[in-house]
């Protein structure tokens, strides 16, 4: 039990060393990312209770995912040459009122057009988070400062996603109807999200940036960053393209495979974004013990073993079981993989690399959703899995060969 004890308080000590301005930085960012993580969630469990039908769904989020891709990568060039914090803050500024116009209207118009906004936005986030993350972290505790905004980032999402598991009671204290409530809910969640931006202006008025445009670079230096990064981006996107297959549809095959409602597939979730945030509490030990490359090598080979034992299951209970077991593991890698990828480009390009890389999974992802649910439709249940595993193991060898002697730099 000491040992126990010491273990822990070695992993939460590794925290300590992160910069105070960068831990501001992950802490009050928290409540915008709770209301996105409830926006998310009421769009595709709470509006088809109002009469939009999985088509409308479909085009609300497939906005989101397309303006996201589209506008990513042009913003984190912006991000680059102009400066990151000030289009972080923009981005995290344009939440609220999003939010806002889901509690006002029903129109699919006008929400179609507020899906492509926030959109938008998250391009915003992503393109400047882990760089601003970066620029002011030092190798030695950039693993730390990556795996506590995964955790947090994780805990927040699985919070917001959580909130409407509070509403049945709510309703009956109240006497309020579902409607009223997420409208209500709704507005909080704005209200919310704005506390973030407005609360990190004064803390980010410190952190003074050098914006040195990539085109100052020397030839060779952008040249080789560049290299590195197109590799890293395609053999991540294989991933992305893997996880694909079954990953999103984990409460579809859980249904159609053992008659898992919602009811219990919701809570499953919940408790996976508690238990990868949990996991990443063991990311920087890993690193600095193995080296990042060996340490996202190994994890994801762990996590792969348990991907492919699902194809096998035969009751629920352990289908459960295996598949927390797995999105820790394959979660685990994340902050390392953030990591490495931030200390292998050039600080001058950190922004254009966080928007490329994080396109390049989400696009083959989404391709492979749609051909994993057909598959699924076709009673298929254990076809997502082998593909799944095949496009991991293709993707793991590839990045140990081509990354196992390449050390971050800074």
């Amino acid at each position: 039990m000491a040992e126990a004890d010491d273990a822990a308080k070695g992993m939460l000590r590794q925290f300590r060393a992160v910069p105070a301005g960068v831990k501001w930085l992950i802490y009050l960012s928290t409540p915008s990312t709770i209301s996105y993580g409830y926006l998310i969630i009421a769009i595709s469990a709470y509006f088809p209770e109002i009469g939009f039908s999985s088509g409308d769904i479909g085009i609300l989020l497939g906005a989101n995912g397309l303006s996201f891709a589209i506008s990513a990568i042009p913003i984190g060039i912006l991000a680059d040459r102009r400066g990151k914090k000030t289009i972080f803050l923009l981005g995290l500024f344009s939440i609220p009122p999003l939010i806002f116009v889901y509690a006002m209207t029903v129109d699919m118009l006008i929400l179609t057009i507020a899906s492509v906004v926030a959109g938008v936005s998250e391009g915003a986030f992503m393109a400047t988070w882990n760089a601003l993350i970066a620029d002011q972290t030092a190798l030695t505790t950039r693993s730390a400062a990556f795996s506590l905004s995964f955790i947090v980032g994780n805990a927040g999402f699985g919070i917001g996603m959580a909130v409407p598991s509070v509403f049945p009671i709510v309703e009956s204290w109240t006497g309020y109807t579902s409607e009223d409530v997420h409208t209500l809910a709704f507005v909080a969640m704005s209200l919310l999200a704005l506390s973030s931006p407005l609360a990190l202006v004064p803390v980010l008025r410190g952190f003074r940036e050098e914006i040195h445009p990539p085109e100052t670079m020397p030839t060779d230096e952008r040249r080789e960053g560049r290299k590195l990064l197109y590799k890293f981006s395609a053999i991540n996107s294989l991933i992305g393209l893997g996880a694909g297959f079954i990953i999103p549809l984990i409460p579809t095959w859980l249904y159609l495979k053992f008659g898992v409602t919602d009811e219990l597939s919701g809570p499953l979730l919940t408790v996976s974004n508690v238990t990868i945030a949990l996991a990443a509490l063991v990311s920087p030990t890993l690193g600095n013990k193995y080296g990042l490359v060996r340490a996202i090598v190994l994890t994801q080979s762990l996590s792969t073993v348990f991907m492919l034992s699902l194809a096998f299951v035969p009751d629920a209970a352990l289908a459960a079981t295996l598949y927390l077991i797995r999105a820790a593991l394959m979660n685990m890698a994340s902050p390392l993989a953030d990591t490495f990828l931030m200390g292998i480009i050039p600080k001058e390009e950190r922004g254009f690399a966080s928007a490329l890389n994080a396109i390049v999974w989400r696009l083959p992802n989404s391709a492979s959703t749609i051909v994993g649910g057909a598959i699924l439709a076709a009673d298929l249940y254990d076809v997502p899995f082998y593909l799944a595993t095949g496009f991991y193991l293709v993707s793991i060898w590839l990045f140990f060969t081509v990354f196992r002697d390449v050390k971050p730099k800074g």
